[in-house]
């Protein structure tokens, strides 16, 4: 299958609906990552959605993430997290998407490090008992020093269906102390699914590709090795500069 059939579009980008029908793309749709849109906005952002969708073949679910930690302190918090991850994966199914993208709800300020771990591993066992047996479940990177926090509950959780997304801006950006190819060396083994975007190493700005710092074609040239058949997703305000600097740089086709 060729990257251009892997690639797919986030929603963020006001231009994403109209590209992916044009060059045949997948979306990711975002608009539930804020989890009132599930509520009081949900009317008006299923026809939103509806209308992204029209036309379009191949999807993944990015899931709320605002305030939601499953390794939360305060229980009532961990409660709240899954109620919205299970609205989050109902409502997927609805739209008869069954590839879902979640935060891993890291705080470097707040959480110790094997306290994280060890609620994190506990509450994602909980909630595979009853994910969809057809379905994915990608936790991605956001705050994370570097990748090995991450990568030890994926392992510890030992379920096929929950796999890492690496998100490539944010292994870049200030809060990482790993070069963005160590991230790359570390999660390959346990990838299903990596965010596009750029910056400069210093704030998450979700710049098109190129127009930052980060060794994004040294990244992808390495992933596609390790591991062939990856699916990604442009996270841009707008997609189009991202999808054609991948065209200048050959992973259009490859």
């Amino acid at each position: 299958m060729s990257f251009r059939q892997r690639l797919y579009l986030s929603t963020i980008g006001e231009d994403a609906p109209a590209l992916t029908r044009r060059l045949g793309l997948g979306l990711e749709v975002a608009e539930y990552c804020t989890a009132w849109r599930m509520d009081r906005e949900f009317p008006a952002t299923h026809r939103q959605v509806c209308q992204s969708m029209e036309g379009v073949e191949r999807f993944v679910f990015h899931a709320p993430f605002n305030e939601l930690c499953p390794a939360a302190v305060d229980p009532l918090a961990v409660e709240l997290a899954e109620k919205r991850w299970w609205q989050a994966v109902k409502l997927a199914g609805r739209y008869g998407i069954r590839r879902m993208v979640v935060h891993s709800g890291y705080v470097p300020w707040i959480y110790h490090k094997e306290w994280f771990e060890d609620r994190s591993v506990e509450f994602w066992r909980r909630f595979m008992r009853d994910f969809p047996q057809d379905g994915f479940l990608y936790l991605e990177n956001v705050m994370e020093d570097g990748p090995e926090l991450l990568c030890r509950i994926v392992q510890r959780v030992d379920d096929p269906r929950f796999r890492l997304c690496l998100d490539l801006g944010h292994a870049h950006a200030e809060l990482s102390r790993a070069p963005l190819m160590a991230w790359v060396e570390a999660c390959a083994p346990l990838l299903g699914h990596v965010h596009l975007h750029d910056n400069r190493g210093g704030e998450d700005l979700h710049l098109p590709l190129g127009e930052g710092t980060a060794p994004v074609e040294e990244a992808l040239i390495r992933l596609e090795t390790l591991c062939p058949g990856l699916t990604y997703t442009v996270e841009n305000m707008r997609a189009a500069p991202s999808v054609a600097w991948l065209e200048r740089h050959g992973f259009w086709e490859g």
